[in-house]
This record gives C-alpha cells, sequence and structure tokens, in this order.
C-alpha cells in the first residue's frame, strides 16, 4: 500500500515518476488566468490564521462546509475563526475523492512543512503547528508567490479599473514576479442586465470619453485598452453564461446599446446581436495587441437566489450549465476568421461532455501558428484529477497535446499554485502510462520536451511573456 501524498503521489508507474521527478517537478509556474487581488501583492498581505488563508473567499471549501450543515456565519459569515477552521476539518475528513482533499494536504505540506492529515479530531493542533509560520509572518501574499516559484500572474481586471496596484507593481524592481492585469469586459457586454447605464457612465468618466453612442463607446475601450497595453496586459477574459454568434448589423447594435443606455429592458435576441458585434469589435483591437483572448462558458450563475440576496456574487451558488451548443462556437470562430479578427483564442466550457466537440472544432481554425486556437485546461468544477484525465485525452485525441499551454489556477488563493504540480504529477501519470502500456515508444528526449512544453514553455511562448 503506499503511503498518502508521498513523494510519488499520483505517479503509479516507474515511468511517470522519472519524467516527473526529471522535468515536471521543479519548473516555474506561469499563472496565465488568476482572481488574485492586485492590492494584495502590492502591499504584500500578510495572513494572520489558517482559517483567514483558507476559508476567506474560497467557494470551493463554503460549498463543502454547506453541504455538511454549517451554520452560514461558520461559512461567510463573522463566526469565530477557529471553529471555522474546526467545521472546515471536519468535513474534509469525509470528503474522499475530492480534490479539496488533496488540494489542502498538499498545501499543509507545502507551505507549512505539516507531514500528516487534518480531520475534526486533530484541528487545533494542526492549528498550532501552523501558527508560528504565521507569527513570523512568513506568509505573506509574496512570500508565498516567491515559495512556489511563479515567474508571472495574469489577474482579472475590470475596464473602469484605474489599476493602481498594477502601475506600483511595475514600479517596484524589489519583487521579481511579473504581475499584469488582464482585460474582463463582461459588464460591457452584458446590456440586458441591471446596472449597465450605469456602468457605462463609470466607463465614460474613466476613460473621458462622452459615451451617447456605438462610436462613442468603441473609442473609450480603444483608450482604456492602451492603458491597460501601457501596463502589460497579455491577455482578455471573457466570462459568458454559454457559447452563441448572432449575426448583427452595425445600425442593429447602435439601436440596441441605445434602448440599454435608457434603461429599457433588451430581449436576450437582442443581446445576443450585441454581443457579438462587440465581441467581433473587441477581437480586432486584441488581434493589433497580440493579446490571448479566453472565452470561458457553461456556467449559470447565482442560481441560489435567497443566497445570492443575502451574500451576493461569487459565494459558491454557481454551476454547471448545460446548454452550451457546440455548434455557436463553430459559428462565432467563423465570424471572427471571416473578418480577420482571430486573436489567439483559449476556449474553455464548464460542461465536461463537450471536450470531444472543442477539440474538433478548434482543429478547424488553426494555422496561424502552434496551438493558435487552444482547448483550455479543464476548469473550475472539472479541475479534478479525472476532469484533468477526461480533458488531456480529448485533446492528445483530437489535437496536438504538445502545443497545450498548460494548467492555470483560476484561484483567489495565495496557496493555490499546488494546482499546478497536482496537474503535473496527472500529466505525467498519463504520459508515463501510455509509454509503459506500448502506445508510445520511452523516447525520453521527447516526452522531456512535451513535458517542459506544456507545463511551463507554450504559456511563456503563447502570451508573449519573453
Amino acid at each position: 500500500m503506499k503511503r498518502f501524498l508521498d513523494e510519488d503521489f499520483c505517479l503509479k508507474n516507474e515511468t511517470a515518476k522519472k519524467l516527473y521527478h526529471t522535468y515536471a517537478e521543479n519548473l516555474p509556474i506561469i499563472d496565465y488566468h488568476c482572481h488574485l487581488d492586485p492590492k494584495d501583492i502590492a502591499l504584500d498581505k500578510v495572513f494572520g490564521s489558517l482559517s483567514e488563508l483558507w476559508l476567506s473567499g474560497d467557494h470551493y471549501k463554503w460549498r463543502l462546509m454547506r453541504a455538511d450543515g454549517a451554520e452560514e456565519k461558520y461559512v461567510t459569515g463573522d463566526g469565530d475563526d477557529n471553529e471555522k477552521l474546526r467545521l472546515w476539518a471536519k468535513v474534509l475528513e469525509k470528503s474522499i475523492g475530492n480534490p479539496l482533499y488533496h488540494w489542502s494536504h498538499m498545501e499543509l505540506k507545502t507551505y507549512f512543512d505539516y507531514e500528516g492529515i487534518l480531520k475534526g479530531t486533530n484541528a487545533d493542533m494542526v492549528m498550532e503547528h501552523c501558527k508560528p509560520y504565521f507569527e513570523s509572518k512568513q506568509i505573506s501574499a509574496r512570500r508565498l508567490i516567491e515559495k512556489s516559484n511563479v515567474t508571472h500572474i495574469c489577474t482579472t481586471d475590470d475596464p473602469v479599473d484605474d489599476l493602481k496596484w498594477h502601475k506600483k507593481l511595475c514600479e517596484d524592481e524589489t519583487f521579481k514576479t511579473k504581475v499584469y492585469p488582464s482585460w474582463r469586459p463582461d459588464k460591457i457586454l452584458n446590456c440586458e442586465k441591471d446596472g449597465f447605464a450605469s456602468y457605462i457612465k463609470k466607463l465614460s468618466e474613466m476613460s473621458g470619453v462622452e459615451i451617447t453612442s456605438l462610436d462613442g463607446l468603441k473609442t473609450a475601450i480603444k483608450l482604456r485598452i492602451e492603458y491597460f497595453a501601457s501596463l502589460g496586459t497579455r491577455t482578455a477574459d471573457h466570462g459568458l453564461d454559454y457559447c452563441f454568434y448572432a449575426p448583427c448589423e452595425e445600425y442593429e447594435a447602435q439601436q440596441i446599446f441605445e434602448r440599454a443606455l435608457r434603461g429599457e429592458a433588451i430581449a436576450e435576441s437582442d443581446a445576443l446581436k450585441y454581443k457579438s458585434a462587440m465581441l467581433l469589435f473587441m477581437a480586432e483591437e486584441y488581434c493589433k495587441k497580440d493579446w490571448v483572448m479566453q472565452l470561458h462558458y457553461g456556467c449559470s450563475r447565482n442560481v441560489n437566489t435567497q443566497l445570492f440576496n443575502t451574500l451576493g456574487a461569487d459565494t459558491g451558488i454557481d454551476c454547471i450549465n448545460p446548454i452550451n451548443p457546440s455548434g455557436s462556437l463553430a459559428k462565432l470562430l467563423d465570424a471572427f476568421t471571416s473578418k480577420s479578427v482571430l486573436p489567439k483564442t483559449v476556449v474553455y466550457s464548464l460542461d465536461p461532455s463537450e471536450n470531444a466537440a472543442i477539440d474538433t472544432i478548434i482543429g478547424c481554425f488553426q494555422g496561424k501558428g502552434k496551438g493558435y486556437v487552444q482547448h483550455g485546461a479543464a476548469w473550475w468544477f472539472n479541475d479534478h484529477k479525472t476532469g484533468m484525465e477526461e480533458h488531456l485525452k480529448a485533446l492528445a485525441a483530437g489535437g496536438v497535446l504538445g502545443n497545450f499551454v498548460g494548467m492555470l489556477t483560476d484561484s483567489r488563493s495565495f496557496v493555490s499554485y499546488t494546482r499546478h504540480d497536482y496537474f503535473r504529477r496527472i500529466f505525467c501519470n498519463l504520459l508515463g502510462t501510455w509509454v509503459e502500456e506500448g502506445e508510445y515508444p520511452n523516447d525520453e528526449e521527447a516526452l522531456g520536451k512535451i513535458i517542459q512544453d506544456v507545463c511551463y514553455n507554450n504559456a511563456f511562448e503563447y502570451f508573449n511573456l519573453a
């Protein structure tokens, strides 16, 4: 019987072990999509307890705690921090098969040198073990990033953000990790949602452009893109409820925009037309900057209305949206291509049943460079062992696995970098298994290059990080 979380964790054969320890284990990390707060990095936020580090803002853990019957005051509320950690430990020991069980123990081992397990009966002992790390202020944003060997971070930033913390980071020569803003214009697209008109007013104020027409909106967007680019932006990230494409004439987009500015209700069909037109416009701007466009879709957000009204968004009440017609992705990519405005693009669907379809679709739009259109890593509810393996197998079967840009954290936590190690172990085990079963030759040079490219080099090149 293997010991839990030993040095060969997830590595099930000798080839996998050799590949991981030789080519993957010590590689640095590129975090090309996350939700870290740049203010925390700029000010080097110091965390005071394991509860604060783990449970403040982590909706993954909140979901499990609710499923175990924890009162909300111990989930997102003002309950005692130690009791929150005890309740988390109590549910964790029952969460066999959940990636959080692996991640939590990997984090304890990596950042606190704790080799044991965490469960309800020893939570106080584990907190006591970790206490000196917090007292000595070792657990700070920058120290965790440096310990994790992260070379580049791309945060998620709204077009109306003044990016002052990014500016401070750009000017700070003492911190070696590069931290770039990413353009996240969801609120520009969501013309059918409450608050659209007030948001456009903020965009007007931030850009210095009076926005009363679609031309004004486009001018403001261009100015803000220039500002983001001046601070190193490499990628634009779009969060879509589902993938779509609806042809739209310029005059139609103008009329829909004007109605939305007046606060009128916008039908879904019109909203899709406006969004499609704006995606095409922004894609053209991304091409000019050689930015990567990331498309995340397939999520139903805030489905528990009662909790949403009480707690707000990003509190663990989102789920997979199974209505994601793959044909719409093909039409969208075709629209970009037909207008010669297809930027480098990474596609993510939260619905794992779409893996094979995505791989066949993106294969129709390659040819502008190595891995020009990517099938993004197993995302959110799929970044567990099975989800990663299924994604990698589908990508290998339908494309060129060696061109993949690898793992992302998509996280608000400074200790979630162990997810990259988790991915690398799973990836090396998959390759090692194929070799051991005679499905790929034991060509260490070729295998080593694939591993180093997927785990670091491809992302470095793809996101223009040189």
